[in-house]
């Protein structure tokens, strides 16, 4: 047996052996029956633009009522026009989910959802030394907090009338692994990956699911800086995915059409991972440990 010092890295990494796994289908096409939707409404925070506008687009096309809530009124604009083109009803809220007499009045105003889809986040990439309070504050206010905030008030409202409901929040791969460079959004990932667990066995008696739904690396419009600088080289980022591809924002929209449908009803507590393998990778050569505050163009701490 070799040991793994003897092993080499591949010769040409540009040129990989094997297809990948295969591209997905077209735009407009589902697995579920057009009407699946039909009569319901879906909420999705973040719905404005990126993952979560892409959400959205696949339960309209599958019948679904959409309410848009974002903090911009001018991203809240033109998705209503965009998905409106989809044939369904598109209504929008600005909010702030940190403010929970906000999130009230926006139930309040439009009566209560079928399904929440909770994309809403905040995110940047920052050594954890150098994070504020105030950056801390920023992020997980927004991702955990705001989350929570929209799920209490959905859950309370069902749990009222004794209706069910499904919720899907959307979250990260490094709850499970960590984040170097994301503190703040890791740690409010995980929050949200164990709100999943504990809420799935709280509302489970009344009718109530919610799974998780974490997304691999599908270029959008809406991503950090620090994402977008990588894809100068499209190819490039294709061959570091296990599955030799990247992702598309609509095969997120599907698996969270799935896990609200009538047909995934069993599952509940469960974060699905849709990123073709990428974040169970493991090098058989350990790559050198580069710091984060290095990887980042950083220099020492205290001197700049």
């Amino acid at each position: 047996m070799r040991s793994h010092a003897a092993m080499s890295e591949p010769s040409d990494p540009a040129a990989p052996a094997a297809p990948g796994l295969p591209a997905p289908p077209d735009a407009g096409g589902s697995a579920l029956p057009p009407a699946t939707y039909e009569g319901r409404t879906v909420l999705v925070t973040g719905g404005g633009t990126g993952l979560g506008k892409a959400i959205a687009a696949e339960f309209a096309r599958l019948g679904a009522d959409l309410l848009l809530v974002s903090r911009g009124e001018d991203h809240l604009a033109g998705a209503q026009a965009e998905l409106g083109k989809l044939g369904t009803v598109v209504r929008t809220a600005v909010c702030d989910i940190r403010d929970p007499t906000r999130i009230a009045e926006v139930y309040a105003a439009h009566g209560t959802p079928d399904v929440l889809v909770n994309s809403a986040a905040a995110n940047f990439p920052a050594p954890a030394e150098d994070l504020s309070p105030n950056a801390w504050r920023a992020v997980v206010d927004i991702t955990l907090t705001g989350t929570w905030f929209m799920t209490r008030e959905f859950g309370r409202r069902h749990l009222a009338a004794g209706t069910p409901g499904s919720v899907i929040c959307v979250g990260a791969s490094y709850a499970w692994t960590g984040g170097p460079g994301f503190a703040h959004s890791s740690a409010a990932k995980a929050g949200v990956k164990n709100l999943v667990e504990t809420l799935a066995v709280e509302w489970g008696p009344y009718g109530i699911q919610i799974n998780g739904l974490v997304p691999g690396l599908m270029p959008h419009e809406d991503m950090t800086a620090d994402i977008r600088a990588n894809l100068s080289d499209p190819a490039s980022l294709d061959r570091r995915q296990p599955a030799l591809r990247v992702g598309a924002p609509r095969e997120l929209g599907w698996a969270a059409t799935f896990l609200a449908s009538p047909y995934a009803r069993y599952i509940t507590g469960h974060t699905l991972v849709v990123d073709g393998a990428n974040w169970q990778r493991r090098g058989v050569v350990s790559p050198p440990v580069v710091p984060v505050r290095e990887q980042l163009g950083r220099g020492p701490y205290g001197t700049s």
